[in-house]
């Protein structure tokens, strides 16, 4: 398991490396690992960490999914935008492993996105042999 303190509403954070250390450590050398995030205000993508694409990302979420636009999920928590834009990018990634280590390209990275914070989250993360 990871967890994660994050320090904004909305901020994007490279797990790569805990994620790659987590497997490395699993003594499967072909399988599958599982990254899954328990929070229905987050998300899990696989994409580049680059800081404009990043920008990018929390910029297109605002203009698509906007924070109170008259969501009826606001009248109980307030952060219905939140969960929207969490239903949209996905919850968990699937990474192949070969030869003892994640199978990234060149310039993937998982990244945890957190959606309604901040906070200290848990993000799951299962190798499964194959």
């Amino acid at each position: 398991m990871i967890e994660i303190r994050t320090s904004k509403r909305i901020e994007i954070v490279d797990i790569t490396d805990d994620v790659r250390r987590i497997v490395e450590g699993s003594d499967v050398e072909e399988g599958i690992a599982v990254v899954y995030t328990r929070h229905t205000t987050t998300a899990i993508i696989i994409n580049e960490n680059e800081h404009g694409l990043k920008e990018d990302v929390i910029s297109i979420l605002e203009k698509l999914i906007p924070s109170h636009a008259g969501y009826m999920h606001d009248r109980v928590d307030d952060n219905a935008d939140s969960h929207l834009r969490a239903i949209f990018l996905g919850n968990s990634v699937v990474i192949p492993i070969t030869n003892g280590k994640l199978d990234l390209g060149t310039w993937q990275r998982i990244l945890f996105i957190e959606l309604d914070g901040p906070r200290t989250r848990k993000v799951i993360v299962k190798v499964v042999p194959c």
